[in-house]
């Protein structure tokens, strides 16, 4: 299998340049971040171009304890803004993807607002050759966050019927939420852009908790999925200390 480093999460106490040179030399095949942009794009791109990493992806901004803006019909031109934001940046590190975070929203105004807001997402990402991605957040961890099923994910994609927006399937949150991750993951497979992963249900290291990941990375690799898995775990201690999952996973 190959990992990516979610910087959002790992060596967290580093600048990202630092973060990314670290996720080089720890064996990472690629990064990803959550929200990079108080950081200079130049120096990032340096760190990307010395390593010969692959920016994966990142996410647009929360908006202060929002949970992300674009579901939220009060707050359209906020979650424009944020989407430009997230597509120029990650455009010019070369990023994949964007996770455009819905926000704490509910009923049928959210849901037609996250539909208009993804479409203008998407027509902004493909001029720059880049992925919108949705992702299902757990109602343990974000109580209230307007996309939390797997299930409702892929009816959005269907509805909109755009090809460059696809799931971001979280192993922890579909853990937490959903249970069984391997017939989810057989549901969703045809929409999924991007994978994490994380130990349930307390979101640590991949070889602790409940879930089995040498058989669930056994099953992704099946599948035929060969982009990296999104290491997106909280760490104790050093990063470095936390990475034996590497070998012993895999």
């Amino acid at each position: 299998m190959k990992f990516s480093a979610n910087l959002g999460f790992l060596w967290t106490e580093c600048p990202l340049p630092d973060a990314i040179r670290r996720a080089k030399t720890a064996g990472f095949d690629a990064v990803e971040c959550h929200f990079p942009y108080d950081q200079p794009i130049k120096s990032v791109q340096e760190a990307l171009r010395d390593t010969g990493l692959p920016m994966l992806g990142l996410n647009t901004i929360k908006g202060q304890g929002l949970g992300g803006l674009a579901a939220l019909p009060d707050r359209v031109d906020e979650a424009r803004g944020a989407i430009d934001q997230a597509i120029n940046y990650g455009h010019a590190l070369g990023a994949q993807n964007v996770h455009v975070m819905a926000g704490i929203a509910e009923g049928v105004a959210a849901h037609q607002t996250f539909l208009e807001n993804l479409a203008y997402a998407a027509d902004r990402a493909k001029a720059q050759h880049m992925q919108v991605v949705i992702e299902p957040l757990n109602a343990f961890d974000v109580p209230g966050y307007f996309l939390n099923k797997i299930s409702q994910a892929i009816d959005i994609i269907n509805e909109l019927s755009i090809s460059n927006i696809r799931l971001m399937f979280d192993c922890y949150h579909v853990g937490r939420t959903e249970g069984d991750i391997l017939a989810a993951f057989d549901s969703a497979r045809e929409y999924i852009g991007h994978i994490q992963f994380a130990g349930v249900p307390d979101r640590g290291r991949p070889d602790q908790g409940k879930v089995d990941y040498r058989e669930i990375f056994k099953h992704i690799e099946a599948s035929g999925w060969a982009l990296p898995l999104g290491a997106e775990y909280k760490v104790s201690g050093d990063t470095e200390a936390s990475l034996g999952w590497m070998t012993s996973l895999s």
